[in-house]
């Protein structure tokens, strides 16, 4: 039976992509595992990368994976190996003359369910899963008045397909964008009560048709793409809101002639 070691100075291995918080259905498609420089690496070392361990990967060091100091080495985990859960990854090096030695394990999270599920069709932002976002009958029929603004304007956020601890909802009132809470494990499967306040609505300007709606983001970057919209209407008196001034120009000459 061969023997292994804990070698000195052989670090846990990386999740090679940006967000180092968890695996999603992104990064599963396509999931790097990064290696870092060791003491004594050298040409015709062999990495073999162990994921619950089971082989996943290896590849044999060449002259441009040394170098002077060394190069971070990354292996690809095959996208069959990755489901949701936790899994926990670690690899092996084997050295001329020297016996296999491992390395310190590292746990990742995965979690591979979109928030509101996948969207139905892949092209284009929205998420046809995702139920608009609930406004009171009475705003939606008249609109917000200037007395509204000045309160806020109350909105739901119903319970949606993969609803999880650390969702963090964006909501978009026009142009502007308002960042809600993580959710808390008692507000996951509950309606999400959203007040728009009214610096919001200031900001966002008067608007004849104004879009209403919300993304989804997961704690370990799964996008749910944007809700099915809501439009209102938000003060609105002056007919020519947000025509662009030249347009209001050429309407005002035609009245003229």
């Amino acid at each position: 039976m061969t023997s292994t070691s804990n070698k000195s100075g052989l670090a846990a291995p990386t999740l090679a992509q940006s967000d180092k918080t968890g695996i999603n259905v992104t990064s599963a498609a396509h999931l790097l595992i990064d290696v870092a420089p060791y003491p004594g690496m050298d040409e015709g070392d062999l990495i073999e990368l162990f994921w619950d361990n089971c082989y996943v990967a290896s590849r044999v060091l060449m002259a441009d994976d040394v170098g002077e100091v060394g190069e971070v080495v990354s292996l690809r985990v095959p996208q069959s190996f990755i489901a949701n859960g936790s899994s926990c990854i670690h690899y092996r090096v084997m050295q001329v003359g020297q016996g296999p030695a491992l390395s310190l394990a590292t746990r990742v999270q995965i979690k591979l369910d979109c928030p509101g599920g996948q969207p139905l069709t892949l092209c284009g932002h929205e998420n046809e899963h995702l139920a608009p976002v609930g406004i009171p009958e009475t705003i939606r029929r008249q609109g917000v008045n200037p007395n509204q603004i000045k309160r806020g304007v109350p909105l739901t956020i119903e319970p949606y397909l993969n609803m999880a601890v650390d969702d963090e909802i964006t909501l978009r009132w026009g142009d502007v964008r308002m960042d809600l809470p993580q959710l808390k494990a008692d507000e996951v499967g509950q309606p999400v009560q959203v007040w728009v306040p009214p610096a919001i609505i200031l900001e966002a300007g008067e608007d004849l048709r104004l879009e209403v709606t919300y993304c989804i983001l997961d704690r370990v970057g799964n996008n749910s793409g944007w809700a099915p919209p809501r439009w209102l209407k938000i003060g609105c008196n002056n007919p020519y809101l947000k025509v662009p001034f030249k347009e209001q120009l050429k309407a005002a000459e035609t009245r003229k002639k």
